[in-house]
């Protein structure tokens, strides 16, 4: 019986050495199994950060770079039927072409000049130019003479960002419009740095919320606010306040001297 007892003892034991030896490799293979999900969720978070930046480097980068370029390239065209326009074929000099109608300069929003054409759809700003609203409310050209407001928008981020610097102006700013034969000289005196997407009034023929209840010939820049969102606009409204002949050298007024 003893005999019997002290074999059944030591298999006892030895089934528990096994169990308890197995414990610690079942811990290990699972620790491990951890460790390697983590390492592999972590290296996809890293893959998505890089997808990530270089989505942001695209957006707000290369599409500056591609719009710059067309935008150019469209500038040099109106430039050049501007120079070699026939003056007797009939047609006016600032038609309103495909390429552009004229050039915006806002020394306090931006160096460089800023072609204008038709339109405000994704497929004309992202060429890096401003547009002229035909819709919801149509702008007023200054060529045509008539009283109203020549509303404008353009990208704030991305795709040429031609109005990034907006928050910059301030009353009393200059804003030039220049066309073939003319150089309309606009004065900053209101800005609404938020308002609905939605809220058109802001381009009225009159618009009331700059604080103006007469016609007027008015100017009136639109973007998106905040900078590298969408949610809102930013709105500058400028008033003419002259209006100057271009002379054979294309001497520009003196707010752009």
């Amino acid at each position: 019986m003893n005999v019997a007892a002290t074999t059944d003892d030591t298999e006892h034991a030895e089934r528990t050495a096994a169990s308890e030896s197995r414990g610690p490799a079942r811990r290990r293979r699972g620790m491990g199994r951890i460790a390697m999900a983590i390492s592999v969720f972590g290296e996809l978070l890293i893959t998505a950060g890089l997808v990530l930046g270089l989505f942001v480097v695209y957006s707000l980068w290369w599409t500056n770079v591609v719009a710059d370029r067309a935008a150019d390239k469209q500038a040099d065209k109106v430039r050049d039927i501007w120079a070699h326009q026939d003056e007797d074929s009939g047609r006016p000099a600032e038609f309103d072409s495909k390429n552009g109608i004229g050039f915006l300069h806002v020394p306090a929003m931006s160096k460089g000049e800023i072609l204008v054409e038709k339109g405000t759809t994704s497929k004309i700003l992202n060429d890096g130019v401003a547009g002229y609203y035909t819709d919801p409310v149509k702008a007023t050209l200054p060529t045509s003479d008539k009283k109203g407001n020549f509303s404008l928008a353009a990208h704030r981020d991305g795709h040429g960002a031609k109005f990034h610097n907006i928050h910059k102006l301030a009353k009393g700013d200059p804003i030039v419009f220049e066309t073939k034969d003319k150089w309309y000289v606009y004065k900053v005196y209101a800005v609404l740095p938020e308002t609905s997407k939605y809220n058109v009034k802001v381009l009225s023929a009159v618009p009331k919320e700059s604080g103006r209840t007469k016609a007027g010939h008015f100017i009136t820049l639109t973007t998106c606010t905040p900078v590298y969102t969408s949610r809102y606009r930013y709105v500058v409204w400028g008033e003419l306040e002259r209006v100057e002949k271009v002379d054979e050298e294309r001497t520009p007024p003196e707010e752009l001297r």
